[in-house]
């Protein structure tokens, strides 16, 4: 099948104290549009805080495929110049944070591969907990890797395959796999969406007159005044043709057990998931963590912009004023100087700072959605301090994160996170608050409106706080044996 690519540079990055959970990626996916790539160039628009660090896209005319894959936002890699080379009816796209060490253009999705039935393209976020294993028993096949992705995995699942259908090879490949994957998928006549069978990522449907949509989120579907049509179920894949779309249920059912932290940080506050709206949610957690662990305050301060929700959640329970005690920078952009010792500590100010006649003499209840390091947070109460708050209390809109995740999110291994390894007295001390408390896990839960969270069979994806995880790792035995030929950043990266 032919092939068009064009690749744009990398700029530099300065994300420079990694303090914060990132979601590995977000994909976007259109059959039957005269106008494929805006739009999809839209979606990944609304999906970029998604994925930062990279995006791509792939689409086709119904014989040849064209790509456009580059370093940095949307807007830095799809400019109107290199747009008439993404031809054709059908797309899919894809935002992308990258682990470190991972940010290099083979790695950047969609991956693209020529097969006997002709091309296929795939965007995948999420992450596989046996893509090391199945990586080594591919290569021992003499498979080639030209990727440290997981993604690529799955390709050569789908290559070895001796299923006839391309459908029935995606099919038997995601049934070799395990952990979080919601998948779409490009080829010549048709678009695949899939989700895991415990549908931990989310993946929605929707149309735009007669074109049909798949997407992260329903705020890629707004962005182009598209219709959501419904969630895509866990375990559930989709085909759509130009005769419209078929769904399939090819996995064992299981509980689903969806990821938790996407109410809590990762989907826009926009965004209807799972039939919940996450604006709704993230203030019903703030009125939750109000009744769970309410102080006397004069205000309450959210951490911007993901604390926001929660804190007017808080505010109201609490009946205590909500105030923008700190103001963001949205136009920092993706470079800047390089820091200094004399400078390395300001980079929270370049993104934060105090509105000091609203932060003076008061005591001041300061929201976040996670602590992660505890770094920033360090960062921000001082510079709260610093602007004349009598007294600092900071409420954290989640249960403490005291585990990796190895299901789609950059969190740090275990020592270096902060809960984990520090009580809630020690942490209070080292972020120099007055007091500190978190959201409990069953708070979590009835904020979500669920009564009581089922220890058996929770029904999310919570690991990163209880240590309940929904797979078993065979990767990290693996790289646990044998870490001088397995080196694994965690995410969406192996190598």
């Amino acid at each position: 099948m032919p092939l068009t690519m064009t690749t744009c540079p990398f700029p530099t990055d300065d994300d420079a104290d990694g303090d914060t959970l990132h979601e590995e990626c977000g994909v976007f996916g259109v059959f039957g549009d005269t106008d494929a790539a805006i739009h999809a160039t839209l979606g990944l628009h609304a999906l970029q805080h998604r994925g930062q660090e990279a995006a791509g896209m792939v689409s086709t005319d119904g014989d040849q495929f064209h790509v456009l894959k580059g370093g940095g936002h949307v807007s830095e890699i799809f400019r109107a110049k290199r747009m008439p080379t993404l031809q054709g009816s059908a797309a899919i796209g894809h935002v992308r944070y990258a682990t470190s060490g991972g940010t290099v253009m083979r790695n950047v999705q969609p991956l693209y591969a020529d097969f006997a039935f002709g091309g296929l393209a795939i965007a995948h976020n999420g992450n596989l907990t046996n893509a090391m294993v199945l990586r080594e028993t591919l290569v021992n096949r003499g498979c080639l890797f030209q990727s440290t992705s997981d993604t690529e995995v799955i390709i050569h699942l789908i290559a070895v395959s001796i299923c006839s259908k391309v459908e029935d090879r995606i099919i038997d490949a995601l049934r070799q796999v395990q952990g979080a994957y919601s998948i779409v998928a490009l080829v010549k006549d048709a678009l695949i969406g899939v989700r895991d069978p415990k549908g931990m990522r989310p993946l929605v449907l929707g149309k735009l007159d007669g074109s049909w949509i798949l997407a992260s989120e329903t705020c890629a579907l707004d962005i182009m005044g598209a219709e959501f049509v419904r969630d895509v179920e866990p375990g559930e894949l989709v085909v759509i043709t130009k005769d419209g779309l078929t769904s399939h249920r090819p996995f064992a059912v299981t509980r689903p057990r969806f990821c938790v932290f996407e109410y809590i940080y990762f989907a826009r506050p926009d965004s209807i998931v799972e039939n919940r709206s996450v604006y709704d949610a993230r203030k019903a957690i703030g009125r939750e963590l109000a009744r769970e662990n309410g102080v006397d305050a004069d205000i309450v301060v959210p951490v911007p912009d993901s604390g926001v929700p929660s804190a007017i959640g808080y505010a109201a329970e609490a009946g205590i004023p909500f105030e923008f005690g700190i103001i963001r920078n949205h136009y920092v952009g993706r470079t800047f100087i390089q820091p200094t010792d004399k400078t390395r500590n300001l980079g929270v100010k370049r993104k934060h700072n105090a509105n000091r006649p609203v932060l003076e003499g008061r005591r001041v209840v300061l929201i976040d959605d996670s602590i992660v390091r505890g770094t920033t947070s360090m960062q921000i109460v001082d510079m709260v301090r610093q602007a004349g708050a009598s007294e600092v209390h900071m409420r954290i809109a989640s249960p403490p994160t005291i585990h990796p995740c190895y299901f789609g999110i950059d969190t740090p291994e275990r020592e270096k996170l902060l809960a984990a390894n520090h009580s809630v007295e020690d942490m209070t001390r080292i972020l120099g608050v007055d007091s500190l408390s978190f959201i409990s896990l069953e708070g979590l839960y009835r904020a979500l409106n669920i009564e009581h969270r089922d220890a058996k069979n929770p029904q999310f994806c919570d690991a990163c706080f209880s240590g309940d995880y929904p797979y078993q790792n065979p990767d990290l035995a693996l790289r646990t044996r044998r870490p001088s030929v397995f080196l694994h950043d965690q995410g969406s990266d192996v190598s």
